[in-house]
């Protein structure tokens, strides 16, 4: 079977009209290979093809498409671009499928947000938004050894941080556990959406910053909430657990919030 996409007859055109349409022409080249990597794209989803595995030679795809060779080529550099496929030459080369790499998405989403001026307030009202019923979601499901790494992060921060930079290391421990908790929601769309906020509070500047503060209260309330919810989740208890998870979220953003603003006003300072 040939998928093609849509074409019509050539036919003579004057004056304006001709020159709308020439370039209408044009953009229709243009865009050909973009539409021909988009068809691609299905064509991958609807077969369930997965990292590793290879696409067709180029004179298959060439038939299947029913385009010619450049127009095929361009549809692959496109997919590459977009990190869908990677291609290799020599023996044994050709387009496969590329791995699935989460980190490298929210590194890039990450990027985008950098410069649009995000704020703890804006962070948190998502957390509070997401991570209690992707807390919900996981009570029933975690095995012992699931809680085992739960229970290996909130180690790190069982004590007062005895320096500056350990108070940083168990920050960051906090948010891994976080991360963790969320990678056990059966929504890997919730699952990407809470860890990509919780990547945002590891490397925004302004987080950074925050950290280098010590906050004994911030780490106390967040292990006593923590403790409450593992006694929830080990129990089965989804409502206790989501409204634990509701309670550490509004209790940490304020708590960020009032150390953001505290940051802000010495860098008014310093400057």
């Amino acid at each position: 079977m040939t998928l093609r996409v849509s074409t019509r007859s050539p036919r003579k055109i004057d004056g304006a009209e001709g020159l709308s349409e020439l370039d209408a022409s044009s953009r229709g080249k243009r865009n050909r290979p973009l539409a021909i990597a988009e068809a691609l794209k299905d064509w991958i989803a609807e077969r369930g093809l997965t990292s590793g595995d290879r696409l067709p030679q180029e004179r298959d795809l060439i038939s299947l498409f029913g385009v010619s060779k450049g127009t095929i080529r361009e549809a692959l550099k496109a997919l590459d671009a977009q990190g869908i496929i990677k291609t290799r030459t020599g023996p044994g080369g050709g387009a496969f499928i590329a791995p699935v790499n989460e980190s490298g998405a929210l590194e890039l989403l990450g990027n985008y947000f950098f410069f649009k001026g995000l704020t703890i307030a804006d962070i948190y009202q998502l957390r509070i938004s997401l991570e209690p019923e992707a807390t919900a979601s996981v009570a029933g499901r975690l095995s012992e050894s699931d809680f085992a790494k739960l229970e290996s992060k909130m180690k790190v921060y069982d004590h007062p941080p005895a320096t500056i930079e350990e108070e940083r290391q168990q920050r960051v421990a906090e948010l891994e556990f976080h991360e963790l908790l969320v990678g056990f929601c059966p929504n890997p769309l919730m699952t990407f959406v809470c860890r990509f906020l919780i990547s945002l509070l590891k490397n925004l500047t302004i987080c950074r910053r925050i950290y280098d503060i010590p906050n004994p209260e911030l780490r106390e309330s967040g292990r006593s909430y923590q403790l409450r919810l593992m006694t929830a989740l080990r129990k089965g208890n989804a409502t206790a657990a989501g409204r634990i998870m509701d309670q550490h979220m509004r209790y940490a953003g304020r708590l960020m919030e009032v150390q953001e603003a505290f940051v802000a006003r010495q860098f008014l300072k310093v400057d």
